[in-house]
């Protein structure tokens, strides 16, 4: 295990380099909690951010600051900053028909009613699942089993939906089709941020609900942007009014909001929505804290009220979890993070 405690001044994004590594501090009491309860549970990182100052970081089993760790479903809360840098831009809106763009869905009148944002809050009607995320053309044509806006359901082909949106409109606006190239010019560039990789279909298509590889550090650094509004420099990259929009959640699954889960508690009975334990504490967290969230309990947790950014990775085998139809291990939200918001969220 390794342990570094850190004050690092920030201007726009985080600074997080070797040489500011060299100047440890005693850890806080907190940073030994989270770190101790991470590692029991497979954990190889743990980052935490106040005010955009590194006040612990951690690795152990492997892990190290320039160790890249699939973040799985995190991935899935990029989508939500792609859609408002597209409104930004004039591409789309949240509640724009996806038929707009996707034609071949205009002579169904029910997937003629499907908009994006419903993609992007899942409740699309779309089948949900955990498991192997289709190809952009496997989507699209993919089985309607709710009616638009009437269920949640968490799996990863609306996701690819909007990635195939998305490739249609940069298309038609003469640029990159690739919408991750799209990602890193708009937003990752600006803040200074890089994956370690990021993994594609069979065909080529981007993963957007799952496949995205980050150190811990690169990872904060998209957090702390999410913390401070969308905001870099005084300047918005996204839409303002869009990206507020992010994190609030729908009738269906108020713990999810478009792309981000909420700790809001919830009678949802969706398997997933219940591995995230917060809901049931919510009175005790701040309000406006919201999370990324992948297999293996891989976590992004961002309470802008607090001016904190946490992240947390560990080591996760997709088989053995199946095999033990289980992904969680004992893992509690609430007992990782709520230690870390007292010492810090005041």
């Amino acid at each position: 295990m390794k342990l570094v405690a850190l004050g690092l001044a920030v201007a726009g994004a985080i600074a997080l380099s070797d040489a500011a590594a060299a100047m440890p501090a005693p850890p806080q009491p907190a940073c030994e909690t989270a770190r101790v309860y991470s590692e029991a549970l497979a954990g190889v990182s743990v980052l935490v951010l106040k005010d955009g100052r590194v006040v612990c970081e951690s690795y152990g089993q492997g892990g190290g600051p320039d160790a890249g760790h699939e973040i799985w479903s995190g991935t899935k809360s990029f989508n939500g900053l792609i859609a408002a840098a597209a409104v930004q831009d004039g591409l789309l809106t949240l509640d724009e028909p996806v038929s707009l763009t996707l034609t071949e869905w205009r002579d169904d009148p029910a997937r003629a009613s499907v908009t994006v944002r419903q993609l992007l809050t899942l409740t699309s009607g779309l089948r949900g699942g955990v498991g192997r995320a289709p190809g952009y053309g496997e989507a699209i044509v993919a089985p309607l089993s709710a009616a638009p806006g009437a269920k949640f359901q968490y799996g990863a082909t609306p996701f690819q939906v909007f990635g195939e949106v998305m490739r249609r409109k940069l298309t038609a606006a003469g640029r990159d089709p690739d919408v991750l190239a799209y990602l890193k010019s708009r937003i990752l560039d600006p803040i200074d941020a890089r994956w370690s990789d990021w993994r594609r279909s069979p065909s080529g298509d981007a993963l957007l609900p799952q496949g995205a590889v980050f150190t811990a550090r690169e990872w904060a650094k998209f957090g702390e942007f999410v913390r401070g509004g969308g905001v870099v420099d005084g300047k918005p990259l996204v839409d303002p009014a869009t990206f507020a929009q992010l994190f609030t959640g729908t009738a269906a699954n108020p713990a999810y909001g478009v792309s981000w889960w909420l700790p809001v508690a919830t009678g949802q009975p969706d398997v997933v929505t219940a591995r995230l334990d917060l809901g049931v504490h919510a009175a005790e967290l701040p309000r406006d804290l919201v999370i990324a969230a992948g297999a293996g309990n891989q976590r992004l947790y961002i309470a802008p009220s607090c001016g904190l950014t946490v992240v947390r990775q560990a080591s996760f085998d997709p088989a053995t979890a199946l095999a033990a139809r289980r992904q969680t291990d004992g893992w509690s939200d609430y007992a990782f993070i709520k230690p870390l918001i007292d010492a810090y969220c005041r």
